[in-house]
Order: C-alpha cells, then structure tokens, then sequence
C-alpha cells in the first residue's frame, strides 16, 4: 500500500512542474490554459485569473467530449500549453500526470501550489471578481487538522 505522498513521489519522476515566478513570466508574454482542479468551494474562495475550475474527481470525463462534465476549451487543448493547480502542488501533480496518460503533450503542475502563488505575492480573486488580500489567503491556506485527523492519534 501506497500513502499519498508516495504516490505523489512517484507522479513527480514523470511530470515537468513550474515555479509560481515561471507561471507569473508565462502569463505576461501569453495565456496558458490554467485548470484548477480544487473543489469548487475552494475556487470560488480563491482562485487564479482567467483560470477554469475543473475538479479533480472529474478531470478525465471533462478532458473528453460526450460527457456532461466536458469541458470543452479542455477537451481541445491536447496540443496547447496547460497549467495545472491546486493548493500545495499534490493535486495538480496527479492530474498532470493523468493528462499526460491521456495524450496532453504540454501540461505542467504549480509546484508549491496556490499556496506558494501566494507566498510569491501574485494575485488571486474571490468569486465576485475582488482582489483576496494576501493575509486573508496566508490564512486560508493554513492547515487547520483536527486532532483525529494525526496520524500520531492512531
């Protein structure tokens, strides 16, 4: 058995990653196509500029046409430029990954995640359009674990 870090571990040997700085130089000189494949209550607290919510438990149907989840600017960007984020860079690596299996040539995941955007002092909006105040997302993006939630607590 595999923990989630592992797995990640493994996803990253097979995946290219990027810089929070390399995504800010990438959307100055262009518009890649960002997916964010947190859940959507995540999006809608915070989320990149221009970038689409694609939830992480749909991704494959919403990379294919014939689907309800197709999403279509994704469906045609096997040969574009792909962003892939999320909130620390786990996520976004195993959808990289599985994108590539499924004939994506160019995706990338955030390293770092929005988390590490953030810490980098680019900007995010809410789902109303407004600027999220760095502190405000520095908080968000705090993990708060409950205590059954440890592993020491098993």
């Amino acid at each position: 058995m595999k923990t989630f870090t592992q797995l990640v571990d493994e996803c990253l040997q097979h995946i290219q990653e990027l810089f929070p700085w390399d995504l800010a130089e990438k959307l100055e000189n262009g518009k890649p196509l960002i997916i964010d494949v947190r859940e959507p209550y995540e999006f809608d607290a915070m989320h990149i500029e221009g970038s689409i919510n694609v939830p992480r438990g749909i991704l494959e149907s919403a990379c294919e046409f014939d689907y309800e989840e197709t999403v279509p600017e994704l469906a045609k960007a096997r040969d574009k430029e792909v962003i892939i984020v999320c909130r620390s860079g786990r996520r976004s690596a195993l959808a990289a990954l599985v994108m590539q299996m499924m004939g994506y040539g160019n995706v990338l995941s955030l390293k770092t995640g929005l988390r590490g955007w953030n810490e980098f002092e680019q900007p995010m909006l809410d789902k109303d359009g407004k600027t999220v105040d760095i502190d405000d997302a520095d908080e968000y993006f705090t993990a708060k674990l409950k205590p059954e939630q440890l592993s020491k607590n098993l």
